[in-house]
């Protein structure tokens, strides 16, 4: 068995408090959370970079911008979304996910968590896909992939995010 000197020591614990320390010149906090993609997406710029962003103060990660507001987007939903126009007393909940390539082009618009109901699953993503063109997300003012999520919730009818 070799021995460890104190001085390698002090240089391997020197080394990973630096690398996982925040950048201090910038104040920015480098972790960033990318998505496990299983097989290619079409229309994204790099499958091994979609990112999950994090837009904590000052870790220079912007989320994806869509074209409308979510109060916008919730009067869209609740009036397109046909399954619950003679259903005042429906409660149900759910998650959609996008993913908004680099260029600000939404390439994928899917269901992550379903409510209890094909047709208003589809009728719903059906609405998300008309967001088509969007403001890419950022990390340190580079664009990149990024996966958005919009959870929901029904109640009496009615759709809010």
């Amino acid at each position: 068995m070799k021995k460890i000197s104190i001085f390698s020591l002090v240089v391997l614990a020197f080394a990973i408090m630096n690398s996982c320390s925040s950048t201090k010149n910038t104040g920015m906090n480098n972790m960033v959370a990318t998505m496990l993609v299983d097989e290619p997406i079409p229309g994204v710029c790099d499958n091994y970079q979609v990112i999950a962003i994090l837009p904590f103060p000052g870790n220079g990660q912007v989320k994806a911008q869509a074209p409308f507001t979510d109060q916008e987007i919730e009067e869209q939903l609740n009036s397109n979304v046909n399954f619950l126009l003679d259903k005042p007393d429906y409660h149900d909940k759910g998650m959609v996910n996008l993913i908004i390539n680099c260029k600000g082009q939404m390439v994928r618009c899917e269901i992550d968590n379903k409510t209890k109901n094909p047709e208003l699953d589809e009728q719903i993503v059906a609405v998300f896909a008309k967001l088509e063109k969007w403001i890419a997300g950022t990390i340190n003012g580079k664009s990149v992939d990024t996966s958005v999520l919009y959870s929901f919730k029904i109640e009496n009818g009615k759709i809010s995010l």
